[in-house]
C-alpha cells in the first residue's frame, strides 16, 4: 500500500473504473486516511443498473470458468495495484479484524468463487430441470427459472466473508451491483475487480459506492436485493418480497441439565472468539440448565487468556479500533449490562494500544433471568450472555436465531429430542446443531440462513409436444 498519499477506490462501472468528484475517506483505527472511496451520484447509479438490466448473461460453463479464474486472480494477483498480501494488511488495518480472520475469509471467498454453483444449487427442486428443452419437458416438468436479472447487494462492513455469497447469484446468471460498505470498501472493490479480469463483463457485475442519500436507488433499480444491517433494517424490508435481509446473528448454545459443559468448554469458547467474536455466527449468549456461574466463570478465565495484539499481528484474535469508539462501546455495554455480574476478560474491555487505537477485551456477563432481554446484546467483539435456563422457559427463549447449538455428549437424551425437534420447527431458528459444534461451523453445501437459491429463483411448468 503506497504511504504517500491515499489509495483511490475508483466505481466500477458499467464502462470501467469511475473517478466520482465526490469522494469519501476511508480511514483506519488510529483514524489516518487510507483511501478516498468515489461516490457515485444517481444518475450514475441508474445508467449503471439500466446497462446490467440490457446485458445477457454468459453461457453457464463460461460463468463457472470465469468464476473460478476470479479465485485465483482474487487470492494470488495484484489487482488495481495491490498485492494480495497488501490487501489483506489493509483490511486489517482500516477495519481491525485480526489478520488471521482477513486471511481465512479471502479463503472462504476463494473457495466460493470455485464452488458457487454448489452452493447454489443445494437449492434446486428435486422435480426441477435447468432447461427448458430438457426431455422431461416433453411431459411436463418444473423448470428452476431465475426471479429476475439483477441482484442489488447492500453489503456488510464488518466482515469480508459475507462476500462469499453473491458469487452464487453470478453462477446462476444474474447480473448483480454491489454498493460497498464505506468502512470495509476493499474486498468488494477486489472481488469485482477479478471477476472482471477472469471473464465477466463489465456490464455483468458493478461497484457502486454511494452515500446514504443515494443508497435506496441502487436496490429499487434492480429486480432482487440482498441488504446486510440491524434490527432497524429488518424492520425496514420486513414486508417486502423483493428484498432478502440478512440480519443480526444472536446465535445462542443451550447446555441442558443431562450434559457435561466442561467436556464441551472448548467449543464454546470457540464459538464465542472465533474471528474475533464478530461473524454473525459468533455465540452471544449461553443458556444453562441449572447453575450459570460455573460456567460463566469457566468461560471468562478462558477468554481473559487471549492476548492483547495489534490487529496485524499473526497471532492476534482480537479485533482492534480507535480508542474512541472503543470507549463508546464500553459505556453502551455497561449501561446495557446493569443488574449482572461482569467478568471482564483481563480486568477490562478496553486495552490501550498506540496511535489512539484499543483491543477490545471479551466479557462475560452472567445474568439472573431472561426477562431483561441481555440476550438480545450484539457487540463487535467476544461478548457474551451466560443466563439460568428452565424447561418451562421453552424454545421461546431460543429463538430469533441464526444458529441455537445444542451440546450433548453423545446420542441425545430422551428428554431433549422435543426440544430439539421444537427448535427444528421453529421458523425463527435457521440453523440447529446438535453435538459438539462451534456456532460458526458452515460448508458450501448445505444454507446458511436458508439457501439464497430459495430467494433468487423459482419453479415453473413447462410442457411441450
Amino acid at each position: 500500500m503506497p504511504e504517500a498519499e491515499p489509495y483511490m477506490l475508483d466505481a466500477l462501472g458499467p464502462r470501467g473504473p469511475y473517478r466520482a468528484r465526490n469522494r469519501d475517506a476511508v480511514t483506519d483505527t488510529a483514524g489516518l486516511a487510507v483511501a478516498e472511496l468515489s461516490l457515485v451520484p444517481k444518475l450514475f447509479v441508474t445508467r449503471a443498473l439500466a446497462a446490467l438490466h440490457r446485458a445477457t448473461p454468459l453461457p453457464r460453463e463460461r460463468r463457472l470458468a470465469a468464476l473460478a479464474r476470479a479465485a485465483g486472480v482474487f487470492r494470488e494477483g495484484v489487482v488495481h495495484g495491490l498485492t494480495y498480501e497488501q490487501y489483506e494488511r489493509t483490511v486489517t488495518r482500516v477495519s481491525g479484524i485480526p489478520l488471521s480472520a482477513v486471511r481465512s475469509a479471502a479463503d472462504e471467498i476463494a473457495d466460493s468463487a470455485r464452488r458457487a454453483l454448489a452452493g447454489a444449487y443445494g437449492a434446486l427442486p428435486g422435480g426441477a430441470v435447468l432447461d427448458w428443452q430438457d426431455a422431461r419437458t416433453r411431459t411436463g416438468s418444473a423448470v428452476w427459472t431465475r426471479r429476475g436479472e439483477v441482484l442489488a447487494v447492500n453489503a456488510a462492513g464488518n466482515h469480508p466473508a459475507p462476500h462469499a455469497l453473491w458469487l452464487e447469484a453470478l453462477a446462476l446468471g444474474f447480473r448483480v451491483a454491489i454498493r460497498p460498505s464505506r468502512r470495509e470498501p476493499f474486498t468488494p472493490h477486489r472481488l469485482v475487480a477479478a471477476l472482471r479480469t477472469a471473464g465477466f463483463g463489465e456490464d455483468h457485475v458493478v461497484l457502486l459506492p454511494t452515500d446514504h442519500a443515494v443508497a435506496d436507488e441502487v436496490i429499487t433499480g434492480a429486480d432482487l436485493s440482498l441488504v446486510y444491517g440491524g434490527d432497524d433494517v429488518v424492520r425496514r424490508y420486513a414486508g417486502d418480497p423483493n428484498v432478502l435481509v440478512q440480519g443480526p446473528g444472536r446465535a445462542k448454545i443451550l447446555v441442558t441439565a443431562g450434559t457435561d459443559w466442561r467436556v464441551h468448554l472448548d467449543t464454546m469458547v470457540d464459538s464465542i472468539a472465533h474471528h474475533g467474536g464478530m461473524k454473525c455466527v459468533n455465540a452471544t449468549a449461553v443458556f444453562v440448565e441449572g447453575d450459570p456461574a460455573p460456567v460463566a466463570h469457566a468461560l471468562a478465565e478462558r477468554l481473559a487468556a487471549l492476548p492483547s495484539l495489534s490487529a496485524d499481528d499473526e497471532k492476534a484474535g482480537l479485533p482492534v479500533q480507535s480508542l474512541e469508539r472503543a470507549r463508546a462501546l464500553e459505556r453502551h455495554l455497561l449501561e446495557r449490562a446493569e443488574g449482572t455480574t461482569a467478568h471482564l476478560g483481563g480486568g477490562g474491555i478496553v486495552d490501550e494500544l498506540s496511535d489512539g487505537q484499543a483491543v477490545l477485551r471479551p466479557a462475560v456477563f452472567e445474568v439472573p433471568h431472561l426477562q431483561g432481554g441481555w440476550h438480545a446484546v450484539e457487540l463487535p467483539f467476544p461478548c457474551v450472555w451466560v443466563a439460568p435456563w428452565t424447561r418451562t422457559d421453552g424454545v421461546g427463549a431460543l429463538s430469533d436465531s441464526l444458529v441455537v447449538g445444542v451440546l450433548a455428549d453423545g446420542e441425545v437424551p430422551d428428554a431433549d429430542v422435543e426440544l430439539i425437534g421444537e427448535l427444528v420447527a421453529d421458523r425463527t431458528v435457521a440453523n440447529v446443531y446438535v453435538g459438539d459444534r462451534p456456532t460458526h461451523w458452515m460448508d458450501r453445501s448445505v444454507p446458511h440462513d436458508g439457501y439464497l437459491g430459495e430467494f433468487l429463483m423459482r419453479s415453473k411448468t413447462v410442457i411441450r409436444g
